[in-house]
């Protein structure tokens, strides 16, 4: 089969690498997928560099969430067992942790579905507790994860203003949903915040870039609001001022998807089946931007990990067009 495979690491462009190899072998516990659509995160460029926070061994394939089929022909959502990623036509991920994925959308939008729409919902209700009618922050909220985060917060009953670079983007913005946009090249992030919400500031901030956005959230966020640290796209991780916290009343709320495998399993299962109603009524629908051929993959790994996209890059294998099955 063909896998894209890293042997070095670097820039996703400069190292990986398209190759023939022989398909993965479940283990105990284990299912074999053929790959339908492979969305692309911004994790699978920090995999490549060496810099995410699991690092498989030389050579691996990138690739953190997949729609796939099964032996038996069902359609799943799956996160795939590393070093075997879902860059390849073929996967192993464990059976226990297989989804169904929704009826209502098609192979490369049901592989977006997973861990940015899970993150922006355990994010926005778990941990930053949205209420309707609450003001909504989200930074790169064209981006695959900021827009999966307008969808739920608008389901979620707030107002969401979006912070994005550039006109294209403030276009797609509004088109997902964003009540305002601030095109953060041209207008004054902070400024804006405060005209839109009579001087209040965000209730909540959703906030996957880091640096100077968390600077600039601080600084708007309202009384007794929470910023929600997702990620740090953007490169800077930044050092709060927690005496600033303190003299505003307001809290900083990490959000770490991947530790709800672990610690509480069953939660994910309640929020697929919360997401696949949502998806089941229109309200939410992975804004797939393009959808990628394989041989395309390490291109578009590179164009996520440089910020330039808008949703999500899905890569399709040679084989997805068809309807055949393992």
């Amino acid at each position: 089969m063909q896998a894209w495979r890293v042997h070095r690491n670097g820039e996703p462009g400069e190292v990986m690498r398209l190759d023939e190899v022989d398909r993965p072998v479940p283990g105990d516990g284990q299912s074999l997928l053929k790959v339908l659509a492979a969305d692309i995160n911004f994790p699978d460029a920090l995999l490549c560099r060496g810099q995410y926070q699991v690092r498989p061994p030389l050579p691996f394939t990138p690739g953190v969430e997949v729609c796939a089929e099964t032996e038996d022909g069902r359609r799943v959502i799956a996160t795939p067992a590393l070093p075997h990623g879902g860059l390849a036509e073929y996967v192993v991920a464990d059976t226990a942790s297989l989804l169904p994925a929704p009826d209502t959308l098609d192979d490369a939008e049901a592989a977006a579905l997973h861990i940015g729409y899970q993150t922006g919902w355990f994010g926005l209700h778990r941990r930053a507790r949205l209420q309707a009618g609450e003001t909504l922050l989200v930074h790169a909220a064209a981006g695959g994860v900021g827009s999966a985060a307008v969808q739920l917060g608008k389901a979620a009953g707030a107002t969401v203003i979006g912070v994005v670079g550039g006109a294209e983007k403030v276009r797609v913005a509004r088109e997902l949903g964003c009540d305002q946009v601030i095109d953060r090249r041209t207008d004054d992030i902070v400024a804006s915040v405060k005209e839109l919400t009579g001087g209040r500031g965000a209730d909540v901030v959703y906030d996957p870039v880091g640096g100077d956005a968390y600077a600039k959230s601080a600084k708007c966020v309202a009384f007794e609001g929470r910023i929600l640290v997702i990620g740090f796209a953007g490169g800077a991780i930044p050092s709060p001022a927690l005496n600033h916290a303190l003299v505003k009343n307001y809290s900083i709320v990490g959000l770490h998807w991947g530790l709800y495998n672990r610690k509480d399993p069953a939660a994910i299962l309640r929020c697929h089946q919360e997401l696949t109603e949502l998806a089941a009524k229109g309200v939410v629908k992975p804004l797939i931007s393009e959808r990628v051929p394989m041989a395309d993959a390490a291109s578009a790994v590179q164009r996520v990990a440089d910020g330039t996209t808008t949703g999500r890059l899905v890569v399709l294998p040679s084989h997805a067009s068809g309807a055949s099955t393992i």
